[in-house]
């Protein structure tokens, strides 16, 4: 991105920002259906669940569970992707100097903004409820780096679904089988003890990967080969969904 670029998207952040801040029921929404599902898991169902793993069921689920938190965050970007669509204001955007790649990145950041302060506060729960971690400070980094990431490569797949939707809820509806891909991978229980098939699609589904390589960075355990797997993969779809975004982003302007 160009210096004028940067100028443009820091603007229209700030814009995208505004209207979160206005309306806090979108971060606070999607960090409902998150808390929900460790207040089961651990609370009414974890007790039933042996992971075969030391420590509390917490510590084994919560990075599955901020993983859902971000998959149900992004599918407010591409709903605000979609209505800045259908208001027009693309239009007229166009017909100022105003870089194209900016629009989207403003939308991308806004996107990476409310995510991680979801995923703030589904952490804060979780320490309430019990997890515990020895993690040290560049543990922590890492942590945050990979779910930085996770999220980027995402929202790009929101702004493709934002700018292909007919409808409201079709901008949306791209997010649920990013929503239930954690439940059919090591989120909340070991892949062993799945069914062949199944075992086999958790064991090479992305989120498998990412999950292990968080888990064990909060449990001060090596990551092995996990992390470069769970790095190819969010580059790689990081790489695929923007250059689609681009592109359908040129087709849809022209």
């Amino acid at each position: 991105m160009s210096i004028h670029a940067l100028g443009d998207a820091r603007v229209l952040t700030g814009r995208s920002l505004r209207h979160i801040v206005r309306s806090p029921d979108t971060i606070i929404t999607t960090a409902v259906t998150p808390v929900a599902l460790l207040l089961l898991f651990v609370y009414v169902l974890g007790g039933a669940i042996r992971t075969g793993e030391h420590g509390s069921y917490i510590d084994y689920m919560l990075p599955g569970i901020l993983l859902i938190t971000i998959a149900s965050g992004i599918a407010y970007t591409a709903y605000r992707l979609f209505l800045d669509l259908q208001s027009g204001i693309f239009d007229r955007f166009q017909s100022m100097p105003v870089a194209r790649s900016s629009v989207l990145w403003a939308h991308v950041l806004t996107s990476l903004a409310a995510n991680l302060a979801s995923v703030a506060i589904v952490i804060g729960v979780a320490l309430l409820m019990g997890f515990r971690t020895g993690a040290s400070l560049a543990a922590w980094l890492a942590v945050a780096g990979i779910l930085i990431l996770f999220t980027t490569a995402l929202t790009w797949l929101a702004v493709i679904a934002g700018l292909s939707a007919k409808t409201v809820d079709g901008a949306s509806a791209f997010s649920y089988p990013l929503i239930l891909l954690p439940f059919i991978s090591s989120a909340f229980v070991p892949t062993r003890s799945m069914p062949g098939p199944v075992a086999w699609f958790a064991e090479h589904q992305p989120v498998t990967s990412i999950v292990d390589s968080i888990r064990a960075l909060f449990a001060q355990q090596p990551v092995h080969d996990d992390i470069w797997v769970a790095l190819g993969w969010l580059v790689a779809i990081l790489v695929l969904a923007y250059g689609f975004a681009i592109a359908s982003y040129r087709r849809r302007l022209g």
